[in-house]
């Protein structure tokens, strides 16, 4: 039986890639303002309709969201990120733990076997402003660097796959860090994550980060 012929891909197709290559490279970052209609078309080679038709694309699956009046910006990093968003505001909190603990523990493991120099590099960095953060008491500081840090992790596991699934995590990781009394406690248990990964231990890595998020679950 005679193969049919590949269907060319459609302009809006195109356009949706183009928009979806500024993301991954990180032209256009989470909450940023995307360009207008005619900036965007002349960018992307394609008319203001076909771009007009991409963006509708991309903010039904929440990856772009529009605002009457005010412009077009962006809601998730991909769409794999954005449809996690829309599932961990439908439950409980307990149940993100319980998922997060699936994937942060295999992450930890994946991270301590792959990690590179630089990696060691940002986590280093990322402690640093974590500490710093405690003392001076800046609360807002600590939960960026804090979640900063989680990220960093699964960063570390040089799996795209992994990286974006856990994008999806983002928005409510940072909501739910404070700086509190067991701050000094939970700062241990993050070096105990940190010396495992540098120590390419990858079974330590692990079950240092289960006790984490059981202190955290508590």
């Amino acid at each position: 039986m005679p193969l049919s012929a590949t269907t060319p891909r459609s302009l809006v197709d195109q356009a949706i890639d183009g928009m979806r290559a500024l993301l991954a490279d990180g032209e256009w970052t989470l909450g940023a303002r995307i360009p207008p209609e005619p900036e965007l078309a002349a960018a992307l080679g394609v008319s203001r309709n076909t771009v007009r038709e991409a963006v509708r694309a991309l903010a039904h699956t929440g990856v772009l969201e529009v605002r009457r009046g005010d412009g077009t910006y962006v809601a998730a990093a991909n769409e794999v990120a954005a449809l996690m968003r829309r599932q961990v505001s439908r439950v409980d909190l307990r149940h993100v733990l319980e998922v997060r603990h699936a994937i942060e523990t295999r992450a930890a493991a994946l991270a301590a076997e792959r990690r590179s120099e630089e990696d060691l590099r940002v986590l280093t960095a990322v402690m640093d402003r974590r500490a710093a953060a405690v003392a001076t008491e800046d609360g807002d500081a600590f939960a960026e660097a804090d979640a900063d840090f989680h990220l960093a992790v699964v960063t570390a596991t040089h799996n795209p796959l992994l990286i974006e699934l856990y994008a999806g995590f983002e928005d409510t990781l940072r909501a739910t860090i404070h700086l509190d009394d067991e701050t000094t406690e939970i700062a241990d248990e993050h070096a105990a994550v940190f010396d495992a990964i540098r120590a390419q231990d990858a079974e330590a890595a692990s079950a240092a980060v289960t006790g984490l998020l059981h202190t955290l679950a508590r």
